[in-house]
């Protein structure tokens, strides 16, 4: 079985449907793995997340939960104004945007404005929420942990870290050796952090491989296939572009 693996699509909904048909991907043959953050920052956080739902249900793809999701759901699930700001800083509003049409400036926010939209997404898509919620932290497969952030190599065991090192850790994951068997599939930081550059990052010492694109940022959505013969290949779609990329 082929595995194509995406991560941090961040509203970016043209292009991972430009991705996914570059690829070729058959969901009636091929396995779709999902790392997270479907949410702000890009245009159209909405279709992405009925997108996912919708293919989650009839076919054979993994999603599983990144920082960004979870912000979006504390800060609509909840009243507190850390979290709504919190939300807001992220790429908050652009999510909001696109589920409600209302103009939100984060420069001068109307709070009355934002509230009343925050709550009827609340109300008319509470079945979103409920999904990005639920979403396992990772996912393992023979020889490959996918993960949206990293593993904590401080932790015994990773299986036992928090859920704030699943979806938020960065540099103690990426600059130290996993000590693990199998390779680390991650997003979570853009890879132009890593090799500057917006192409997959290859860990030289083979334990981890970064696919963070950077799309949410003007850069490009990344996609790493592992074909059934262990191989991989990386395919890419530039921000903005819905034509056919080269392949890396």
């Amino acid at each position: 079985m082929r595995r194509c693996v995406i991560s941090d699509i961040h509203g970016c909904y043209d292009e991972f449907n430009a991705l996914l048909e570059q690829a070729a991907y058959d969901p009636k043959q091929d396995e779709l793995i999902l790392l997270g953050d479907y949410v702000d920052r890009g245009p159209k956080s909405k279709e992405v997340v009925e997108q996912i739902m919708q293919m989650h249900e009839q076919y054979n793809i993994i999603a599983i939960k990144g920082n960004h999701d979870a912000m979006m759901v504390k800060a609509l699930n909840h009243d507190v104004e850390e979290y709504d700001k919190h939300w807001i800083r992220n790429g908050g509003l652009q999510t909001l945007a696109s589920y409600v049409e209302v103009s939100l400036d984060d420069e001068q926010l109307d709070w009355g404005v934002y509230t009343e939209a925050k709550q009827w997404l609340r109300t008319h898509y509470e079945h979103h929420l409920r999904f990005l919620e639920q979403l396992p932290l990772v996912y393992e497969i023979p020889g490959y942990i996918f993960v949206h952030a990293g593993i904590n190599p401080e932790v015994e065991d990773w299986r036992t870290q928090s859920e704030r090192d699943f979806i938020w850790i960065r540099e103690p994951f990426y600059s130290r050796p996993t000590s693990l068997e199998e390779t680390v599939v991650f997003g979570h930081t853009p890879v132009k952090n890593l090799h500057n550059e917006p192409g997959v990052w290859f860990d030289p010492s083979g334990d981890k491989i970064g696919i963070d694109g950077g799309c949410a940022y003007g850069a490009q959505l990344n996609l790493l296939e592992i074909s059934e013969d262990g191989s991989v290949q990386t395919l890419f779609v530039k921000r903005g572009e819905t034509r056919q990329g080269p392949e890396i």
